[in-house]
């Protein structure tokens, strides 16, 4: 009987040195192999998003721009700090005087859109009614036409999408809340406004 226990027993001891080995061993691999791991995402992730020239083309679209990167500021929109407006991408770009730094967003336009020029923004408003009877805030605007028309942008305090009037002349230009402070904070009385196709 004496000899079947201690034969077991060492059959046990053998067994638990072995799984210790195993799991020592393991963990050796797993060290020395987590340096290039880390080595390895590490230098994908900075190439990614930081560099200008990518490398791959997954997430790129046309152009070699980023798919989730807002377009370019639209050429011929001049200089310096402005608020450029396109008619036709339905969007807005807040550049700084250094160009750095731009904020771009979509808006949502009324029924009547700016001829495409330069302006100033004339008047702004913190809050207001909008010719939708929607409650509006951060209201700036750039331009009373010949028709009486006046545009300017705006935010509905609800976040709703307008929903002019077809019958009526209306050039309000809504944002979302947000986009709205930001365009508040960045343009005062006198900010040049560029309206492009």
């Amino acid at each position: 009987m004496r000899r079947v226990a201690r034969s077991s027993s060492g059959v046990f001891v053998t067994g638990l040195t072995a799984a210790a080995l195993a799991v020592v061993g393991y963990l050796a691999y797993e060290a020395s192999a987590a340096p290039h791991r880390v080595h390895r995402s590490s230098a994908s992730a900075s190439a990614t998003p930081g560099d200008a020239k990518g490398s791959g083309k997954d997430d790129k679209g046309k152009g070699g721009q980023r798919k989730d990167a807002p377009p370019a500021v639209p050429d011929g929109s001049g200089t310096g700090k402005r608020v450029v407006y396109s008619v036709g991408q339905k969007r807005v770009w807040l550049v700084p005087a250094d160009a750095k730094g731009v904020r771009s967003f979509e808006v949502t336009p009324s029924t009547v859109n700016p001829q495409p020029g330069t302006y100033a923004v004339t008047s702004r408003d913190l809050n207001g009614p909008g010719s939708d009877g929607v409650r509006l805030e951060h209201i700036v605007r750039f331009l009373r036409d010949a028709n009486g028309v006046v545009f300017g942008f705006s935010a509905a305090v609800d976040g709703s999408p307008p929903q002019p009037d077809p019958t009526k002349k209306t050039g309000g230009v809504r944002e979302k809340p947000a986009d709205g402070l930001a365009m508040w904070e960045f343009a005062p009385k006198g900010t040049k406004v560029v309206v492009v196709p």
